[in-house]
């Protein structure tokens, strides 16, 4: 995809997860998510962060946090998520479908994965029947099936070979655990799905306790 296309797909991802929020009873912002310690009010609150704090506020958050990327990622979302309602967090994802946010160093593509992935933490952990569409699939699959990808997010796949059941892609070697195409992106991050998901005799190894 070229630059306008990889927008588009953005833009339409967010409305599309927003529209899922917006159909979302009160109590299923508490439910929690595929994050682990985090409920969906904390992931829409770090997916939306990129839009509600400015590069300065960012760099402040970052020092308060003694220099760790992740620890004040973690603590602005749990914090945000306390502080923020959910109507507006909701309205921060509807309202900025077109925000060029791109993660340091990963380019829209980047925020395209960070998007869909984050949606999926969400979507997969609701039991919402959600299918991201092939095109964003492939654009997220192609980034997180690499070394620098898979020592990031700590995914053991040692013997493993991830095959989709539902479009043509594999990734690894070994014993076969299959799967639709969003799922085994959800493993590549390091994520634990809800038993049932996933095929083959390795699937456990992926499986929420």
């Amino acid at each position: 995809m070229n630059e306008t296309d990889l927008r588009a797909e953005i833009a339409a991802e967010r409305r599309e997860l927003a529209a899922v929020l917006g159909d979302l009873p009160a109590a299923g912002w508490d439910a929690p998510s595929l994050c682990e310690g985090w409920r969906i009010r904390e992931v829409v609150a770090h997916i939306t962060m990129a839009y509600r704090y400015s590069g300065p506020r960012v760099i402040f958050e970052l020092i308060r946090s003694g220099g760790g990327m992740n620890r004040m990622l973690d603590r602005c979302a749990r914090r945000d998520a306390a502080s923020v309602p959910a109507a507006g967090l909701h309205a921060s994802l509807r309202d900025n479908a077109t925000h060029p946010w791109k993660p340091p160093g990963g380019g829209y593509e980047g925020a395209l994965t960070h998007d869909v992935v984050h949606g999926l933490d969400m979507t997969v952990a609701l039991g919402v029947d959600r299918r991201v569409p092939e095109q964003r699939l492939r654009v997220v699959l192609d980034g997180l099936a690499s070394a620098r990808a898979i020592r990031y997010f700590g995914a053991d796949l040692e013997g493993v070979e991830l095959r989709a059941d539902d479009l043509d892609w594999s990734f690894g070697s070994g014993s076969t655990v299959t799967g639709a195409a969003q799922d085994l992106a959800l493993v590549l991050c390091g994520r634990r799905l809800p038993p049932g998901r996933l095929g083959g005799e390795q699937s456990t190894r992926f499986a929420a306790v």
